[in-house]
């Protein structure tokens, strides 16, 4: 009754909506009646339904612009999607300009259609990503806004069934795309159709398209222009018979006599086609209506089914396999010979698990392994193991995917074996692929684990003694505990040297390793940019931009100020994080990475004096009035604060503030100002003796020069660290005690009056670190060089604080000094597979691109999808984990651990 009475007031709200078109409704009328109808539809949709996309950035703009009158966080979240919920930016401020007609232009590959209200022949970037280019609306949505806003083209897609039984909906976004080639004749077309639409409507669409009889007409799945299948199971989907997306379908006519080819005396090409100019088609709709429904959108691809069957010598009316000689063919062969081309089903947010399975299961090793007998090595009883039911349950799913036929694998039983030994992977999350490779292999391993009593070994330092005896006796070691078809494929050594930074003691280690994880290198070196203030008054603000090592820390960072500003041996550098007008943070531990320093932070730099004794820092925060109300003003942060420094007296008096304040203040003075005295002469800013009790750190001799003139008493207040604030523009004398203080917290509030007589642009407009510009942009999408990420993880770095060592000969926690080099390694490598990463992590897409080696040919594993691929393809900005193996030499084989070594040891040197 509830899904009646909704549906009954969405269509009452169409009504209404069409009727009132010409009035125009309100931004928040649209909302509310877009919302409501969306809601609707989508809880109502069933299979043969139309989405029709639309751009992004129009639905944006409509976004805003129907959120404009929206207060934030304000929004009612059960209203349905955050999109059509009321909030609006982080401003609370929506744009009100009412979006122009609908153009959904830059989806089209070849501009705008002609006919607005159709997308017939209309094809759209094969690249779309739904969320980044377009969104997908019900068609009741997509009616209202296009006869509110016009525009076009409109752009309709199917709803089919997908899932594992076929009862989720997901909407086809891109058809298939398929090559229709006839022989004899040689004629060739282009044809759209659904996945879901048989082979007997794709043989009538054929037929119609050429213009022939179906009698005539026998078809093939033409893959890589060789003769698959014969296509004759009328009933069978496309989607069932793994048809892939830009694949050749061959049409052979034949003649209704004999069966046998007809010909008209066309000449013929090589490769056994007429050279005719090819058409396209879009294939109308059939007794159905997911004719000219598209594949679904890039994140939401829909599981492939795929028949065993395979058809060897069939006639069914089709010519013998003499016939089709002169296409370089002798006989029918079948799509998956080699084997290894089964999907896997996405069970929900699985796509990170089934990348890293197939990537796995693709390893020419695990593959001979898994497929032979390997139970007589499971680890029944090792207590690091998992009694050997994830070995049986990977092993059992890789038997599955190198099986015979095409029939996407669901891996349930894995997903739940992992789920008990790792319950982080429980659920339907997203997770991060490599997370789960780390587990899954170390799971393995202890499956598989050929020791089943590990002895105690003691690992020595090494204390001068070569290298190569140091290593094979961490490798012995290691081995006596840990053997294993994962120790034999992935696991490698590396040398581990700390020095101690105090006694320089050196202490190496040889550990291993089961994969290396990388920091990405696009540069090495990185430019920043720095605003330099001077506390004695001697000069200006200044800005500098310099280069320190992109993987530097604080203290790269501090030496290149130090240096770029001529810092004296009496000064010193503080470096400080500008937010909001506030001091953010102190920069002031060396060790920490220049990496938390974001490109758009505001950096600023202070030179104070060194003190033996210690300082006391003061920060002054500038402050003006702001309109809050028509009545009501409030003092509210801008600018740059200034930082000085303070001697550790135990009392400081307000008039010494007030001299420093002023001292710091002098280069902003405006020139040819004179100015009154208003103050009380006896507490006036003058410059003082520093022998006076209390006086604060500063250079008297400049002051006084600086300052020839009295100045008048600042508007000071004064803020402890109990929150408690002292005026120190009174005309008394006060005496703070700084005993207790860090620091010292002073608000100057600058008046109308005293802006005027200062040069405070100075203090505004702090530039960021680092601001992008079309050069910028360009220099980092230059390819990224695996090298480059190498040298970086071996680089020479200081150990963090939380991970300090124990030095032996010091007997003390030191921050040693650590460097990584890789020792024993296979010879040169070759990629072999690799997953990839679309989107943020804890969300996107994963993928694997998979090379079959028996076939040298590179495909691209996306869920049940799989196709293939160009080698070019597989460079890309997505790669996340990359799968390498020892390529084909004349000297590979088997061989000693200790002739490994020494090729390991003069193969990778840096």
């Amino acid at each position: 009754m509830t899904e009646v009475a909704t549906a009954s007031a969405a269509a009452t709200g169409i009504a209404m909506a069409t009727e009132k078109a010409a009035k125009e409704l309100s931004p928040e009328e649209e909302r509310v009646l877009i919302r409501d109808i969306a809601l609707t539809a989508e809880a109502n949709t069933k299979e043969g339904d139309s989405f029709f996309l639309i751009t992004q950035k129009w639905w944006q703009h409509w976004i805003d612009y129907v959120n404009q009158d929206q207060q934030p966080n304000n929004s009612n979240n059960n209203e349905g999607s955050s999109s059509l919920s009321g909030n609006s930016d982080s401003n609370g401020v929506g744009i009100s300009k009412r979006p122009s007609g609908i153009d959904n232009s830059d989806l089209i590959s070849d501009g705008p259609a002609e006919d607005a209200n159709s997308d017939d022949g209309v094809e759209i970037h094969d690249t779309l990503l739904e969320g980044r280019d377009y969104v997908l609306l019900p068609q009741q949505v997509w009616n209202l806004l296009f006869s509110w806003y016009g525009g076009g083209p409109a752009l309709s897609r199917k709803v089919i069934n997908s899932g594992l039984s076929q009862t989720e909906f997901a909407v086809e976004v891109y058809p298939l795309r398929l090559q229709l080639l006839v022989t004899p004749k040689g004629d060739r077309s282009t044809i759209r159709i659904s996945k879901k639409e048989t082979i007997g409507e794709l043989h009538r669409g054929a037929c119609e398209i050429f213009h022939l009889n179906l009698e005539q007409v026998c078809i093939w799945d033409y893959y890589g222009h060789r003769k698959h299948a014969l296509m004759n199971d009328m009933d069978k989907t496309l989607d069932d018979a793994n048809i892939q997306m830009d694949q050749d379908i061959l049409v052979e006519v034949l003649n209704n006599v004999n069966d046998t080819l007809v010909t008209d005396g066309t000449s013929i090409t090589d490769n056994g086609f007429a050279d005719k100019e090819a058409t396209s088609v879009l294939l109308e709709p059939s007794k159905s209506s997911l004719s000219i429904a598209g594949g679904l959108s890039a994140n939401k691809i829909a599981s492939k089914g795929y028949s065993a069957e395979q058809f060897q010598n069939q006639t069914l009316g089709c010519p013998n396999k003499e016939s089709d000689n002169h296409f370089g063919n002798s006989g029918v062969s079948t799509r998956g010979t080699f084997g290894g081309l089964t999907g896997l089903l996405n069970l929900g947010n699985t796509c990170f698990m089934n990348s890293a399975i197939q990537c796995l299961v693709h390893t020419p090793e695990f593959a001979r392994y898994f497929r032979e007998d390997y139970h007589q090595e499971i680890n029944w009883q090792n207590p690091l193991g998992m009694v050997g039911e994830l070995a049986l349950a990977f092993g059992e799913l890789l038997r599955k995917l190198w099986a015979p036929g095409r029939t996407p694998v669901a891996p349930r039983p894995f997903k739940a074996k992992l789920a008990r030994f790792a319950p982080q992977f429980s659920g339907y999350n997203q997770h991060d692929s490599q997370e789960l490779l780390a587990f899954l292999l170390d799971g393995l391993h202890e499956d598989l684990n050929r020791v089943k009593h590990k002895p105690y070994v003691n690992s020595r330092d090494a204390d001068g003694r070569p290298d190569e005896e140091v290593a094979d006796e961490y490798w012995a070691n290691h081995i006596a505990r840990n053997d294993s078809i994962i120790v034999d494929v992935c696991q490698g050594q590396y040398k581990s040297t700390l020095v101690c930074p105090v006694c320089n003691k050196v202490s190496v280690t040889f550990d291993p390793f089961m994969y290396l994880s990388l920091p990405l290198q696009f540069a090495t070196t990185r430019s920043m940019t720095i605003t330099i203030f001077t506390c004695d008054g001697s000069a200006l603000p200044s800005t500098c931009t310099i280069t320190v090592p992109k993987q530097g820390r604080y203290r790269d960072l501090i030496q290149a100020v130090s240096n770029a500003c001529s810092l004296k041996q009496t000064e010193e550098i503080k470096l400080v994080e500008i937010r909001n007008h506030l001091i953010h943070r102190f920069l002031d531990d060396s060790f920490v990475s220049l990496s938390t320093i974001k490109d758009d932070d505001h950096l600023a730099a202070y030179k104070i004096q060194k003190s033996a004794t210690g300082n006391v820092l003061l920060q002054l925060i500038h402050r003006r009035q702001e309109q809050e109300t028509s009545d009501a003003q409030r003092w509210k942060p801008f600018g740059t604060p200034l930082i000085s420094s303070l001697l550790c007296d135990d009392v400081i008096r307000s008039g010494v503030i007030q001299t420093i304040v002023q001292t710091m203040l002098t280069p902003l003075l405006k020139e040819g100002i004179e100015y009154s005295d208003d103050s009380d002469p006896s507490t006036s800013g003058m410059a003082r003796d520093p022998s006076d009790h209390g006086s604060g750190e500063v250079d008297t001799n400049c002051a006084s020069t600086s300052i020839n003139k009295v100045l008048p008493k600042l508007p000071l207040q004064l803020v402890d660290e109990s929150k408690t604030c002292i005026d120190l523009s009174a005309g008394d004398e006060k005496a703070i005690n700084l005993s207790a203080m860090s620091h010292v917290v002073v608000y100057l509030d600058w008046t109308s009056k005293l802006l005027e007589k200062f040069n405070i642009n100075y203090l505004e407009n702090l530039p960021e670190v680092f601001k992008y510009g079309p050069i910028t942009k360009k220099a980092r999408t230059e390819p990224l060089s695996l090298y480059t990420c190498l040298e970086a993880f071996l680089r020479e770095e200081p150990l963090v604080p939380e991970d300090m060592w124990y030095c032996p000969q010091c007997k003390e926690q030191r921050q040693a000094s650590k460097k990584l080099d890789l020792w024993r390694l296979p010879e040169l490598y070759e990629l072999y597979a690799l997953t990839n990463h679309y989107g943020g992590m804890g969300s996107g897409h994963y993928t694997a691109h998979i090379k079959l080696l028996d076939e040298n040919k590179w495909y691209n594993f996306d869920d049940s999808h799989i196709s293939p691929i160009n080698e070019e393809d597989v460079k890309s900005a997505a790669a996340y984990v990359l799968f390498y193996r020892r390529a084909k030499s004349d000297t590979s084989g088997t061989s000693s651990a200790g002739s490994r070594r020494a090729r390991d040891k003069t193969s990778y040197k840096y």
